[in-house]
Formats: C-alpha cells, structure tokens, sequence
C-alpha cells in the first residue's frame, strides 16, 4: 500500500504540488488525471524519489528507502530504450537492477513475449522494432521483476487499439495478483474501464478524489437517455431539461437541471406504456474532467 500525507513541491520559487494526499491499497487500479502540466509526473518523480519534496510517502507502513526499488515498476511518459541494443540485453540490464538472474530473466522475457505479442526475437536489436513493439519492450521492463506498486505515465500513448486491449488485460493481471496500479491517461473511458478510484490533480491541487462511482453520482442523476418519437424542440420544453442532445443511434441525451425531474419524465414520455429506452444516469468522467479542468464549475 502506498500512503502520501501533505506532499508539497517546489522548483524554485514555482510551487508545483500543494498538500498532496493519497491513499493507494493493494488490489486496487488508481487512474491518475489532469492537464498537462497539472502536477501528474512530479508526483509520480516524489513517490520515487527522484525529486526532494516536503511530506510523507510510505510503502507498506514504512519510509521508502532504496530497497523499495525491487519492488516497483515505473513506465515513464518519455521511452528510454537504448536503440543499439538487442531485446534481450536491455531487458537483462534492467532487471538486474531488480535482483533478477539471467536465467530468470531469459524464461520471463519468453513468457512476456507471448503475453504481449511481441513481433520478432529476444536477440533482435531495439531500433529494428516499431513504436508499438518497442512500448511493449519497455512494459516488460518495468513489470519482469513482478513489482508490487506500478506505475504508469500514459501507458496508452501511441499504441493502436489492439494493443491497448493487450495493455488493458496485462493491467488487470496486475490488479488481480494484488498489485497497487497507478496510471495516468487522458482518455477518461480508459480511466472509467480500469479504475477503482481515482485522483483528480489541477494545477497542483487534488480536485478529485474517491471511487469511479462516489466521484460519478456525487453529481446526480443528470444525463437522462431516452428514445421516443418527440422533437428536439418537444424534448427542450420538458420539465427540468436545460439541454438536448440528438445522438448518432437516434436516441437523445438530456441534460436534467435535477436529478429529481426523472420520474416526472419518466411518466410524461411512456405515458404508462412500454419506452425501449429510458436510462438516467450521472455524467461522466470526460465532463466532469472538463468542469473540474476549467469550465463551469470553475467559473
């Protein structure tokens, strides 16, 4: 489990992360949002201590100290593979930095190619492979020592949806042999997939903080998807709804300035017959990312 209390960090005069807390337990998925440049790395730099800072971080109960290392995986946002080396032999470095063995790491590495579908050999060198192949390498780097706290700097960035399914599937792997996951990404429906909980940073404050569903309905019911052979201009006139929006499968979206209009709709639009679809729902992640990054929650 990974606990950080009061985390402050400054770069010169520039305060970059204010009173940071954070709770991750083990067997659980973090997603970690915000803008760039909203504190997401420098945090991720604190927990392991490749920046000084003011606070406390601890890993199972205790200070992190240098033997921690061994067991944690990070996947930083800039890939770091040395170009003229084979698979294998940057693989080996890095994982004996973990403690693990070349035999070790030869039967893993194989194991790990299969898992992730690597295209090519162990023996063939980093610069042959394509960006996706070489993201898939530097993965197995992080995790081929199977560490119990990962972290995880855009693990989706340039790879194909394909790949971000086999991404996706390694991640709750992790999760489910009781690992603590910690990843940040822009994309809110791979946060709302993966994550028990997550953490919301804005300008270097939390602005968010809870599970997917506490952080959800902590704004109401206020989406309301239906379909019915009303107009736009008929929808706009029902009690309680601030906006309308036609959707590409033929139902609308309604936003509700009030959870509590649901059954009042409810009634007016199936008239106490059958309605294929009346689903209310609170809003999502991605618009409660853009309130809460500056729109008009923020204003």
């Amino acid at each position: 489990m990974l606990e950080i209390k009061n985390l402050n960090k400054k770069y010169g005069d520039k305060q970059v992360l204010f009173d940071i807390d954070l709770i991750a337990k083990d067997g659980r998925i973090i997603g970690l949002i915000g803008k760039n440049g909203s504190g997401k790395t420098t945090l991720f730099h604190s927990i392991l201590k490749f920046v000084k800072y003011q606070g406390e971080i601890k890993i199972n109960g205790h200070d992190f100290s240098p033997a921690d290392y061994n067991q944690i995986g990070y996947l930083p946002e800039e890939r770091s593979l040395l170009q003229k080396l084979t698979i294998y032999d940057q693989v080996r470095f890095l994982a004996s930095l973990n403690g693990l063995k070349n035999q070790e790491t030869k039967a893993r590495l194989d194991q790990w190619f299969d898992k992730l579908q690597v295209k090519g050999k162990s023996s063939d060198k980093i610069k042959t492979l394509s960006k996706g192949n070489q993201q898939k390498v530097q993965l197995i780097a992080t995790l081929i020592h199977d560490p119990s706290l990962v972290i995880l700097d855009e693990p989706f960035s340039g790879l194909d949806p394909v790949n971000v399914d086999l991404m996706k599937k390694v991640i709750l792997e992790l999760k489910k042999h009781g690992a603590t996951v910690i990843f940040s990404d822009h994309n809110m429906g791979n946060v709302e997939e993966l994550c028990d909980d997550i953490i919301m940073i804005n300008n270097g404050h939390v602005v968010l903080n809870g599970t997917i569903n506490e952080v959800r309905e902590s704004y109401g019911l206020t989406r309301l998807f239906i379909r019915t052979d009303k107009s736009k201009e008929e929808l706009a006139q029902l009690p309680g709804v601030e906006e309308v929006h036609p959707l590409n499968d033929g139902s609308y979206k309604l936003i509700l300035t009030d959870q509590s209009y649901g059954p009042e709709l409810f009634q007016i639009l199936s008239s106490g017959q059958y309605i294929r679809t009346f689903s209310q729902e609170p809003p999502t992640l991605e618009e409660i990312f853009k309130l809460k990054a500056g729109g008009k929650e923020n204003e």
